[in-house]
């Protein structure tokens, strides 16, 4: 408002010297000012900027070497142990008797920390990103409910620098076949690869040891993993220095987490999630960023085919380690059990671990696969490997771990428990329970769909044999609108595989024939 008041003034000032053609001293005696206000008026419309006062410090000043000391000495102290404006403030009143406002003291040392240097704002320089040159890695924690359990989760994001479409990846931790996974599984869903560097910070899967500079002794399998696809590797400076070399990751994941993960999201698996996320970046291709003109979806459309091709096979991240099978048919892989037949009890065998899988194998073949476990101290038992024991040990079967996973994931289905309920009533308890492992067995050569029907033929004409079972599956096979095709065991050879046509007899009357025309000559 003073300011308005004194261009009026000047505006008056020079229409009275225009319009009535006053002199100096008569315009500073009808405006009540100064003659230089009126020369300042009538040279230009706009008033001088004021000139502020200089005010001393009459109760800082004395101590403002103080305090500058103390300042210059924290630059050489660790971050976490210098001075803050409060302490100084304390230090002053405590060791130098001073009586001043802590307000006062805030203003002095932020002066004064420009002064010195040591309050630099750091400037970030505004970058330009080339379609398909450049990406950014980095994990995100956040929690979610699967299966009725809160669990901390940890979210994988590459995002192109370019277009900012960005893949998201749920994992139960950060371990190195995580990592790799993610970035297998980014790769597949833009559909290459960046034909520049990927900027990382220093993840422990990807780096051993931070050298001088930003020099890093890498994982021998990130190496590979790198020379796989083809692309360079940046990595950002430790710490929060190194926080804005890779800023779009950052703001993408914590952007990500408010919009798609809040509130806390509820399902039932972990793929199950990884769907959800999915989903998720396909919604996000008509979002934009900040005040740019074309969705992430129409620039990444543009970026995605200047991509560089996948490599014809996929990188294998799985780890191999080597585990004994202990008494109970089990591995202990990252302190969970997995089942493997029962025939390798007391062998060591190799377990190649992925971030979703445990895969068992001997002497390069894989005899069990399961999904991995998201919790410590679990198990994860297959009835299947357990059936030629319990041909000997009829008696376990019914408070066996196994058979409970296998009612809970609906393999142990209510027609086997009334094939076996019924078996038990007519041939006894152990010789029934043979009987119902028998009928498990079937399972390895046949469907499961005519399996049941075997089950229901046998119950409904009151033979309980397995063999009677085998029988009326494959006469459901043959007698359904579709003949159901039998599963290949692994241990087939490679010509089991092969589709031949079905066997026809018409050849063989070509071999009659002339065996008819020489009995009527």
């Amino acid at each position: 408002m003073k300011e308005r008041s004194r261009v009026e003034q000047f505006e008056r000032i020079r229409r009275d010297h225009r319009d009535e053609g006053l002199s100096i001293r008569a315009l500073a005696d009808k405006h009540k000012v100064h003659r230089r206000t009126v020369r300042q008026a009538l040279e230009d419309a706009v008033p001088p900027t004021r000139k502020p006062p200089e005010r001393t410090a009459p109760v800082l000043g004395p101590y403002e070497a103080t305090v500058r000391r103390w300042l210059i000495e924290d630059q050489k102290a660790p971050r976490k142990q210098r001075h803050t404006a409060r302490q100084i403030w304390q230090r002053l009143m405590e060791e130098e008797g001073a009586s001043v406002a802590e307000s006062s003291v805030r203003n002095l040392v932020a002066r004064l920390k420009v002064e010195i240097g040591a309050d630099r704002t750091q400037v970030m320089v505004p970058q330009t990103h080339p379609p398909a040159e450049e990406a950014e890695v980095d994990f995100g924690e956040f929690q979610a409910v699967i299966a009725g359990v809160v669990m901390k989760l940890f979210m994988f994001c590459l995002r192109l620098s370019h277009s900012g479409k960005a893949v998201h990846v749920a994992y139960a931790n950060q371990a190195q076949e995580s990592f790799l996974d993610g970035h297998v599984r980014a790769f597949e869903a833009l559909g290459g690869v960046p034909i520049g560097m990927v900027r990382y910070d220093n993840l422990k899967p990807a780096v051993i040891r931070v050298a001088l500079g930003r020099e890093r002794f890498e994982h021998p399998r990130f190496i590979a993993l790198r020379s796989h696809y083809g692309y360079d590797s940046f990595y950002c400076m430790p710490g929060v220095d190194g926080a804005h070399e890779k800023g779009g990751v950052e703001g993408e994941i914590g952007r990500f987490r408010r919009r798609h993960l809040t509130p806390v999201p509820h399902v039932g698996s972990l793929a199950a999630l990884n769907e959800a996320l999915a989903a998720a970046d396909a919604r996000d291709d008509a979002r934009r960023i900040g005040a740019r003109a074309e969705t992430v979806g129409a620039a990444a459309a543009r970026e995605l085919p200047l991509l560089r091709p996948l490599p014809a096979e996929p990188f294998d991240v799985s780890a191999s380690l080597s585990c004994r099978v202990d008494a109970k048919a089990r591995v202990c892989v990252r302190q969970s059990y997995y089942s493997v037949p029962a025939r390798f009890a007391g062998r060591r065998l190799e377990a190649r671990l992925g971030a979703t899988t445990v895969r068992v194998l001997d002497a390069g073949k894989v005899i069990a696969e399961h999904t991995r476990s998201l919790h410590k101290g679990t198990e994860d038992l297959v009835l299947d490997h357990y059936l030629e024991v319990l041909t000997r040990k009829p008696g376990a079967l019914a408070g066996s771990t196994a058979l409970a996973t296998a009612r809970a994931t609906g393999a142990f289905t209510a027609a086997h428990q009334r094939f076996w309920d019924a078996a038990r009533r007519q041939l006894g308890d152990g010789p029934g329970t043979r009987a119902l492992v028998g009928v498990l067995l079937l399972h390895r050569t046949l469907p499961g769909d005519a399996v049941a029907a075997g089950i229901h033929g046998a119950l409904t004409l009151g033979n309980l044999d397995p063999d009677l079972v085998a029988v009326e599956a494959r006469r459901a096979m043959l007698t359904g609108d579709a003949p159901i095709p039998v599963s290949v065991p692994a241990s087939a050879s490679p010509a089991a595989t092969i589709d031949r046509p079905a066997p026809s007899l018409a050849g063989y009357d070509q071999l009659l024939t002339p065996t008819l025309q020489e009995a009527t000559a």
